[in-house]
């Protein structure tokens, strides 16, 4: 495994025992990620509950009853209702002998007459200026655009850099690591080596000293029997 310092706020570097761009475990021994699923399955699942410091949802448009239904319209994905036509429409009175159907009929085509006359200037207006409102209008979103899009390959730019960076850096401490785990284990096996030699020593040790005490004593047999 391999570590990675990255700096905290307010303590000291933050450590990660993880090298994504070199540790390969996983690849190389597909019973390890076997062993990992099995005990990612046997984790305990993280509960739904919203954490208490979370805020409460927010009610959106609690003072416009009119906003509030469209949001629940679109929300249930209904149909938007079709447009009222009848406010657009010349009719005459129902009961042509009721003054009062024929003041509201007049009043209507008043209405219909003003609407029509804005509809003429604003279609005017539209044609006298809107095709340069347009250009202009066009000109500053395909700046923005351009804008947009020249930030996003800048970042796409450092993220690359980023990573490649992680990478480099990740690669040289792996490369280390390797050397340091090969060096290791030299190390212990040499130690292993060095004691074995010792217990073999001792061993034969044990057996001159045994020889020695065995040839002293013959010696001192002889010597007596003389």
């Amino acid at each position: 495994m391999s570590i990675e310092n990255l700096p905290a706020d307010n303590a000291g570097p933050a450590i990660f025992d993880s090298l994504p761009y070199y540790d390969n475990e996983l690849e190389q021994n597909p019973f390890l990620r076997e062993k990992v699923e099995k005990e990612l399955a046997r984790e305990a699942k993280p509960s739904q509950a919203i954490h208490p410091r979370v805020p409460p949802p927010v009610e959106l448009f609690s003072n416009h009853p009119l906003l509030a239904a469209e949001l629940a319209r679109i929300e249930s994905r209904q149909p938007l209702e079709p447009l009222d036509t009848t406010r657009h429409q010349l009719p005459g009175p129902q009961n042509p002998s009721d003054e009062e159907e024929w003041k509201a009929a007049v009043r209507n085509a008043h209405a219909q007459l003003e609407h029509q006359r804005l509809r003429h200037t604003n279609l005017a207006l539209l044609q006298q200026y809107g095709p340069n409102a347009w250009r202009i209008h066009n000109y500053l979103t395909e700046a923005t655009a351009k804008n947009i899009e020249k930030a996003l390959e800048d970042l796409n730019k450092l993220m690359t850099e980023v990573n490649r960076d992680r990478k480099n850096s990740q690669t040289r401490i792996g490369n280390q690591l390797t050397s340091l785990e090969t060096r290791w284990t030299e190390l212990i096996s040499n130690i292993l080596q060095i004691e074995m030699a010792n217990v073999a020593i001792e061993v034969e040790i044990d057996r001159l000293n045994k020889s020695e005490v065995e040839l002293a004593s013959s010696m001192s047999t002889v010597t007596l029997t003389e």
